[in-house]
């Protein structure tokens, strides 16, 4: 495999799990350094473990953090800049998402949470890496955003309203860091099969969790859920040197879901 990440320092969030844990383990078969982070520590070492058994060692950083407390966002970027100097790539991926309510059930302090992870997670992340980046004059981040932040969707004001906004800072820091040699996109995964959305499949259908993905994935263009790997190589392609002149664009991967008028209700 052609190493294009070889001598190259990518620090990720939400790295135990789903599309975070996808990317590293992608990024460590290109020869990537990871500077791993998540609020789970055993989430990581099982991610550790997995790029272990399925690349070549890499490099790995394992640092706990909660994305929406700004000292401890600080500190990862300050543990990663001791153990490698340098951040090359950035997928600003943490996290959650929500349970449906109409606007008048929806519950005001998980509106608050879904921001302060989500949107003030991802801004501190901004905040803290670009700042090493611009003195290094080059670097690339990816921000996570979603099909919900390109569109609105039925009984998600908090996940909408977050991922609408991480859209808008994405726009906002490469504008202004694009003169520093850092490019900064964004991410809009549609329904991609991670535990997080096989989860909520089984909250809607405990007993027969596969009904709900099957009737998800109709409503779906290509008629099947995203894979993790799929939004790896997106990721992996934002992060590297061949994307330098895409800039401040959040592209969906959702199997046709946005070419579609209307959103589904269910």
């Amino acid at each position: 495999m052609y190493k294009r990440f070889e001598k190259k320092v990518v620090l990720i969030t939400g790295a135990g799990s789903g599309l975070g844990r996808a990317t590293a383990i992608h990024l460590a078969s290109e020869g990537a350094m990871l500077s791993l982070v998540d609020k789970n520590i055993e989430a990581l070492e099982e991610t550790r473990s997995l790029i272990t058994e399925k690349t070549q060692q890499s490099p790995v950083l394992l640092l706990t953090a909660d994305v929406s407390d700004e000292e401890l966002v600080k500190k990862y970027v300050d543990h990663t800049i001791r153990r490698f100097e340098r951040i090359d790539g950035f997928f600003n991926n943490a996290g959650i998402v929500d349970t449906s309510a109409p606007f008048e059930e929806y519950d005001s302090d998980l509106f608050s949470k879904l921001i302060d992870i989500n949107l003030s997670g991802v801004f501190y992340g901004l905040k803290h890496v670009l700042a090493v980046m611009k003195k290094q004059k080059e670097g690339f981040v990816v921000n996570t955003a979603s099909v919900a932040g390109l569109r609105g969707l039925y009984h998600k004001p908090g996940y909408v309203a977050s991922k609408h906004g991480v859209v808008g800072l994405t726009k906002a820091a490469a504008i202004e860091y694009a003169e520093f040699g850092i490019s900064v996109n964004g991410i809009a995964p549609g329904p991609i099969a991670t535990n997080m959305l096989i989860n909520n499949f089984k909250n809607i259908n405990p007993e027969n969790w596969e009904v709900a993905a099957a009737q998800h994935a109709d409503g779906i263009p290509a008629k099947r859920l995203g894979r993790p790997k799929e939004v790896a190589l997106l990721v992996a392609f934002l992060l590297s040197g061949e994307a330098e002149f895409i800039n401040g664009v959040t592209i969906p991967i959702d199997g046709g879901q946005g070419a579609s008028q209307y959103s589904r209700k269910n």
